[in-house]
């Protein structure tokens, strides 16, 4: 299975500070954004993975990732012009997915909690059709929304509705089959002007081809697209890093303790950085003390 990562759009909601920055690169706690979305796919075992960015924010990106390999991973790139949908992924990802299923993960999405791992690893073994979460939210009308019948079985999939039919609002990450790109490129835009993701996922429900699987209690879900949002991602991490002393979306200890790379290898990448509190965690990663 590949993976790619959607880190484009305008940000919006994140202005001003996205007028000279993307949205993915702003800080959370003490991690560019998109380390949370990139550690997802790492957890799942995905060790090839396209990175789909604006043309201005590019060379940012191929700065901080280069091509994978200090991470044992395989970074690819490619530019979306205008932010015309997430579906969209998918066709300009044609080439890069191939015959492969492959994973999708939003850019300013966090996923944490001791299932997630078991979870995400759950969504790489696909062999047909589609699975998406559905996870408890108060206000789901900024979300795509899943609607249930009596018994609990999904009939509609609708993309930021003004009366929800449900409080169960879809993360950022998906898993598809081959047939994505086939059902991306049928797609019409929206009266949004954007090819969307829930519309794809509507194709998969019409074709008895879609899996939702609720998320409990145990896994975290945050969406940092917005101030409020990011705030309380921010806060989220910092107080698990601190009552633990476990560092989230570490790419180098997860590349580590998934065999990408070796231990000599992380001491490398650790050694630059060893006046820091991130580079002295690396050491620690190193002597397998966690």
């Amino acid at each position: 299975m590949k993976g790619i990562i959607l880190a484009g759009g305008s940000g919006t909601r994140l202005y001003p500070t996205t007028k000279v920055i993307s949205k993915q690169l702003i800080p959370v706690y003490d991690k560019p954004m998109i380390y949370y979305s990139f550690s997802t796919l790492m957890l799942a075992g995905i060790r090839e993975v396209l990175l789909i960015t604006t043309e201005k924010d590019l060379p940012a990106y191929q700065e901080l990732f280069g091509d994978g390999s200090w991470l044992g991973m395989d970074i690819s790139y490619c530019v979306q012009s205008e932010p015309r949908g997430v579906a969209e992924a998918f066709i300009l990802g044609e080439k890069f997915i191939g015959n492969d299923s492959v994973c999708l993960v939003l850019g300013d999405n966090l996923l944490c909690g001791n299932q997630v791992t078991e979870m995400l690893q759950t969504g790489t073994k696909i062999e047909k059709g589609a699975l998406i979460y559905g996870y408890y939210v108060n206000d789901p009308k900024e979300f795509g929304v899943i609607e249930f019948d009596e018994n609990k079985k999904v009939i509609s999939i609708e993309e930021k509705p003004q009366d929800p039919k449900s409080n169960y609002a879809i993360p950022g990450i998906y898993f598809y089959d081959n047939q994505v790109v086939t059902y991306a490129k049928n797609l019409q835009p929206s009266s949004r002007g954007e090819l969307e993701i829930s519309d794809l996922n509507q194709q998969y429900l019409a074709a008895g081809d879609l899996q939702v699987e609720l998320l409990g209690r145990g896994i975290a879900w945050l969406d940092t697209g917005t101030c409020e949002g990011l705030l309380e991602a921010t806060s989220f991490i910092y107080t698990i890093q601190k009552r633990t002393g476990l560092y989230l979306a570490c790419l180098e200890e997860i590349a580590y303790k998934q065999g990408y790379i070796t231990r000599e290898e992380l001491l490398d990448l650790a050694q630059p950085l060893c006046k820091t509190d991130y580079g002295r965690y690396l050491l620690t990663v190193a002597q397998d003390e966690f």
